[in-house]
């Protein structure tokens, strides 16, 4: 795949698999928090895991592997192919900006392995910087000022505080903002009614306009392509399910092979288009998301092989993801900010009888002690 712009090589295996992990990640999202506004950027968690996966090894590599669908490519292929994709969505356009920062901010003495860093360096940009996690105040506000300059402000924090086991933060950034390539005249904006999946309904700013887009109808949704800039190398494309349906039953039609499908089937038609003007921000952890993907060994503890990271034992503590859209008359802005957290390998409890002990043998049903002693030579 070829990007006119700046004619960058993206590997097409990267994109088939980035489509399949997004999709795989918002369903089961979706199911987890049904009824719920849910809005993720599936690129900013899939550039945070790569990273990581530089650092897993054994079943752990296996599973992310699968996971984010990537079982037709080499470790290599993945990261150059990441990196020409990081640069190719940099757009060439007055009207559209997309940025992409990506960091490792790890505790003073702490140690990551030379060929970790210089892969993550060299494909991700990521640079290295060591914080003193001891006076957490300036750390958090090192690690917050980061995330807020690289999206522009729209996410002024992420990390709420520093747990006196945490090594390192590997984070990823994404800065998106783009003008309308046909702006809604503001004076046409008016408060209309907003139908809800609970069958009520409230007054809401709908923006409207009449024009020519590329659209697609089917018997279940009708779908229309908003493009951004003078380029249109970027649109919003919206689905609709029809009435006589639900945003549940549309999502069980949500698949890369039917995306891929319904891509190319949008033609130029004129008519007229009404959207809600809205500006909201997501939060989630995506530990049990991850996980019911297939990666809990990623979040093994002792049982995860980080040797490709480094030498110390470590464990990830948690992978949050965080988002901020605002849709307007004249444009997009949105932010996305994924940060896996990793701790010491602690292990969750350790007991070695290795002295003088009591012991008893309970019957649990009743209560009833029917032995019990001291064990002062075994």
């Amino acid at each position: 795949m070829t990007s006119p712009n700046n004619l960058i090589n993206v590997d097409a295996r990267l994109v088939a698999a980035n489509t399949k992990f997004g999709f795989n990640l918002f369903n089961t999202l979706s199911k987890q928090q049904p009824n719920k506004n849910i809005f993720i950027s599936p690129t900013s968690v899939a550039l945070a895991l790569s990273m990581a996966y530089n650092g897993v090894s054994g079943e752990t590599k296996q599973e992310m592997t699968k996971a984010l669908e990537l079982t037709k490519m080499s470790p290599k292929a993945i990261n150059a192919a990441n990196h020409n994709l990081q640069k190719s969505l940099q757009k060439d356009d007055p009207k559209v900006q997309v940025s992409i920062a990506n960091a490792l901010l790890v505790r003073q003495g702490f140690s990551l392995k030379p060929e970790f860093l210089q892969i993550n360096q060299q494909y991700y940009q990521a640079n290295l910087t060591e914080i003193d996690f001891e006076s957490p105040q300036e750390a958090l506000s090192i690690i917050n000022n980061w995330v807020s300059e690289k999206t522009h402000g729209k996410i002024d924090k992420i990390v709420t505080k520093i747990n006196p086991n945490t090594l390192l933060f590997l984070i990823n950034a994404i800065y998106f903002k783009g003008n309308w390539e046909t702006p809604f005249d503001q004076s046409k904006t008016a408060n209309k009614t907003f139908y809800l999946t609970d069958s009520s309904s409230k007054q809401h700013p709908m923006m409207s306009q009449m024009g020519s887009y590329r659209c697609y109808e089917t018997e279940t949704f009708q779908a229309v392509s908003l493009p951004y800039g003078k380029k249109g190398a970027l649109s919003m494309y919206i689905f609709l399910p029809n009435s006589n349906t639900n945003l549940a039953t549309f999502s069980q039609q949500l698949t890369p092979e039917n995306w891929n499908k319904w891509m190319q089937e949008f033609r130029v038609k004129s008519g007229m288009i009404e959207i809600p003007r809205f500006k909201m921000e997501y939060e989630v952890q995506l530990k049990d998301t991850l996980i019911a993907l297939g990666m809990a060994e990623f979040f093994g503890g002792l049982k995860t092989d980080f040797s490709p990271m480094t030498d110390s034992q470590v464990a990830v503590e948690s992978v949050k993801h965080k988002t901020f859209v605002e849709v307007n008359e004249e444009g997009t802005e949105a932010a996305a900010v994924t940060v896996i957290e990793m701790t010491r390998s602690m292990p969750a409890f350790e007991m070695n009888v290795n002295r003088p002990f009591f012991c008893a043998i309970r019957d649990n049903t009743t209560g009833t002690i029917l032995f019990m002693g001291i064990i002062v030579d075994p």
